[in-house]
């Protein structure tokens, strides 16, 4: 697996990079050097998004061995901003005439799909999710209805990017918080709205565990508009289904973005008695595809048997043991979802 984010996750170990802060309600990505995975002549071509999506998969596919994915199955919320917002200013500026079509060619969703698929030669299945809140947890499920169908393996992943414009025009209906504040004290500011975020995750999915597995999904379960009730009973039935009693599990990695209209989802977990709960949204903000994220941070940390204290100022101390983690996450109290991970034995 590998991931792009704004925190150093794309390169070295995970318990010894430093929390990055970010002095603002925006949090761009720390971009590595992209030359190692993409020849320059194309580079230069290529926007954030579409940068950041083929570099997070093609290093995940080199940490994997496999060269050639049975399937490459992504999800994202709105795809390449960059791309779509120039292609919408030069219709306004030439007036629909002698437009470039890259930009647009660029911006549709599948755009990266594409270019992993021609960078590695891969003639397998190739599809694309746009769901909002849920992309990329459909475009797991997707992965494991693959799976289950005789794929030795399968590409899953999600990309999203931020964009000055983007954030403006979510600013006008709340998405934000009206004050400044930096990351690292986003859970001291409660108020209407949160920090905007953006990212690149990708894994190499497997119906077996291998020398270089990371984790086990062990359950999947997306929920849309539930009221804290109907919350409650499904996230006891998931648990259920899935053989693990509240007890059992170790971390939760919690969506949890400070926002005081959607605080009421989150007392559902307290209802639990869950073991330690930790907030993930102030090291990657909030987007539609942030899941991605925790995702790639759960299984890291069932990989290195420890939580990353640098980035968790809030953990009072590390876990007993990491067998079982549980993520939850919202997309602004619309689309959420349950995920399982599992140490691998």
């Amino acid at each position: 697996m590998a991931a792009i984010s704004p925190q150093h996750t794309f390169e070295g170990d995970l318990l010894s990079q430093p929390m990055a802060v970010t002095q603002g309600n925006m949090l761009s990505c720390v971009e590595p050097d992209y030359r190692a995975f993409i020849a320059p002549n194309s580079l230069r071509r290529m926007t954030r998004v579409l940068k950041m999506g083929l570099a997070a998969s093609l290093k995940c596919l080199q940490e994997s061995g496999v060269a050639v994915p049975g399937a490459i199955v992504t999800g994202t919320g709105k795809g390449s901003l960059q791309d779509t917002e120039r292609f919408i200013k030069e219709i306004r500026d030439f007036e629909e005439r002698a437009l470039n079509p890259t930009p647009f060619i660029q911006s549709t969703y599948n755009a990266v799909n594409g270019l992993i698929a021609l960078q590695q030669k891969c003639t397998q299945y190739n599809n694309t999710f746009v769901h909002r809140g849920f992309s990329f947890e459909h475009a797991l499920l997707d992965s494991m209805l693959l799976l289950s169908e005789g794929k030795p393996d399968v590409l899953a992943g999600a990309f999203d990017e931020i964009t000055t414009e983007h954030f403006f025009i979510k600013s006008r209906i709340g998405h934000w918080k009206q004050e400044t504040i930096a990351s690292d004290t986003l859970y001291e500011h409660v108020s209407p709205g949160t920090i905007s975020g953006e990212g690149a995750a990708f894994f190499l999915l497997t119906p077996t565990a291998t020398a270089q597995s990371y984790a086990q999904l062990g359950g999947l379960q997306m929920l849309y508009k539930p009221s804290p009730e109907k919350l409650h009973t499904a996230l006891g039935q998931f648990l259920a289904q899935h053989g693990v009693q509240p007890e059992d599990i170790d971390l939760v990695l919690s969506g949890a973005n400070a926002d005081s209209n959607h605080l009421h989802y989150y007392d559902v977990l307290n209802s639990y008695a869950l073991n330690t709960q930790l907030p993930f949204k102030h090291l990657c903000g909030d987007y539609e595809t942030a899941g991605a994220f925790a995702l790639w941070l759960g299984a890291a940390i069932l990989k290195q048997q420890q939580v990353p204290a640098q980035w968790f100022p809030m953990l009072k101390e590390q876990p007993r043991k990491l067998q079982h983690i549980l993520i939850y996450n919202h997309f602004f109290g619309e689309q959420h979802s349950f995920m399982l991970l599992h140490k691998v034995s």
